[in-house]
């Protein structure tokens, strides 16, 4: 589990308690302030220094029935898509113990059959969402403690029942709950975890919270504002572009390399639908008209980054299925062949791509998904900071992970590794980073 230690024990294991104890009240605060103090990190920052600890605890919700409810009723639809869909068959990378797993590519049909679901019921006067909107914190309060417990029950079955040999332990508890103990858990043969968590419940949850969104805003106001339309519209086409490619996503860090624990799942769980639609959660009640030109702008601009960003990752996915005979921006594509040793011994080898997006940096696909999260926030203006906070978070999210991901394959290529770095120097901004 050397991979995850990519800075000195000790910083790693102030952040990593840092997170544990921080990122649950966060989450309250966040919501707390976008939905009751104006979306104004100043006033929430003086009712927490007038009260103090006990203010904290007077606004953090208490799960309702209600809110276990929805959850359940949402996560159990969702495992039930997930297993019962019809899908393609598809196989990961080849994990480092040599086990290669096999998932069930149903991914973009349950995206649809989730949101025809979900509007027909309001539609037809089954549920209101606008239900989910008010009881919001209760749900995420719910979620905190819910994933919390679900991370243990991760941690205990990586001990005592591993889904297969990419298994094992850093020999530091408070380590192994936060990273993980498993790389492919599963429940069963088919259940894969890490795709209920990552894809089904987290992901998924960002597309039905910005149509809820939405939703309360329209019922609130008897309108959607065209800010909240573009917020929504580019979230939307993001997660549909996710699902869409969401076999490529299994051959990411994510998936492929980190493991299912704190970091990873309880992050899905709560992190993604709190965080990640934090910016339509201000625009519910903070409607700001933009102008149809305006509003046209900024939506193509974030469609054209969300495009390139896919892009990136077809063009990647493409020359690795081919294994490099393919056309890259309309020539054979450049790239340097690496081989490495896996842990059992044997020697194999790897092709780098070294053109088209991948020759621009090592990690450029990063660059329209923050731009492209840039635009999905900037309809809320600059009234307040907050919005803009998934923006920041993501920034230095996926700057950390271009640098684990340089320090992992530079541990894996060696020379090749470096040789590549030459032709490729830029690690995410071309020309500056």
């Amino acid at each position: 589990m050397g991979e995850n230690m990519a800075h000195s024990p000790l910083v790693t294991y102030v952040s990593v308690l840092s997170l544990l104890s921080l990122c649950p009240p966060f989450v309250i605060l966040l919501w707390y302030t976008m939905v009751h103090a104006d979306g104004s990190v100043l006033q929430t920052a003086n009712y927490l220094r007038d009260h103090g600890i006990q203010g904290l605890l007077q606004i953090w919700p208490k799960p309702t029935t209600t809110a276990w409810k929805i959850i359940a009723f949402y996560a159990a639809f969702e495992a039930a898509l997930q297993l019962f869909l019809p899908g393609k068959r598809v196989e990961g990378p080849t994990s480092p113990a040599g086990n290669r797993p096999v998932y069930k590519a149903n991914g973009l049909q349950a995206f649809a059959v989730t949101l025809v679901t979900y509007l027909g019921l309001w539609w037809f006067g089954i549920f209101n969402p606008v239900i989910v909107y008010d009881h919001l914190g209760e749900i995420f309060s719910a979620l905190i403690f819910g994933s919390l417990i679900f991370c243990l029950f991760l941690y205990i079955k990586g001990h005592v029942a591993p889904s297969s040999t990419d298994s094992g332990s850093s020999g530091n508890i408070i380590i192994d709950f936060y990273w993980g103990m498993e790389l492919y858990p599963r429940i069963g043969r088919n259940f894969d975890i890490k795709v209920f968590t990552n894809c089904r419940f987290g992901m998924m949850s960002w597309a039905v919270l910005s149509l809820t969104y939405c939703i309360k805003q329209y019922e609130t106001y008897g309108r959607v504002a065209d800010s909240m339309l573009v917020n929504t519209t580019l979230m939307l086409v993001y997660v549909t572009k996710f699902f869409w490619w969401e076999a490529g996503y299994w051959n990411t860090m994510d998936i492929a390399h980190d493991r299912a624990g704190f970091y990873i799942c309880w992050g899905c769980l709560v992190w993604v639908p709190s965080v990640y639609t934090s910016p339509g959660m201000y625009l519910v009640n903070h409607p700001v008209n933009l102008g149809v030109q305006l509003a046209l702008y900024i939506l193509v601009a974030g469609i054209l980054c969300i495009y390139i960003n896919y892009d990136c990752d077809r063009q990647r996915q493409e020359f690795r299925r081919t294994n490099g005979k393919c056309l890259v921006w309309g020539k054979a594509p450049s790239k340097i062949v690496a081989s490495y040793t896996t842990t059992s011994g044997e020697t194999k080898t790897s092709l780098l791509l070294t053109s088209g997006w991948w020759g621009l940096s090592r990690h450029f696909h990063y660059v329209p998904e923050i731009l492209a999260a840039f635009f999905w926030t900037v309809p809320a203006l600059f009234s307040h900071f907050l919005p803009y906070f998934y923006v920041v978070f993501l920034t230095i999210l996926l700057f950390d992970r271009a640098k684990r991901d340089d320090d992992r394959c530079r541990s894996k290529y060696g020379k090749y590794w470096k040789l590549y770095c030459e032709k490729v120097p830029y690690r995410i901004v071309p020309g500056l980073y």
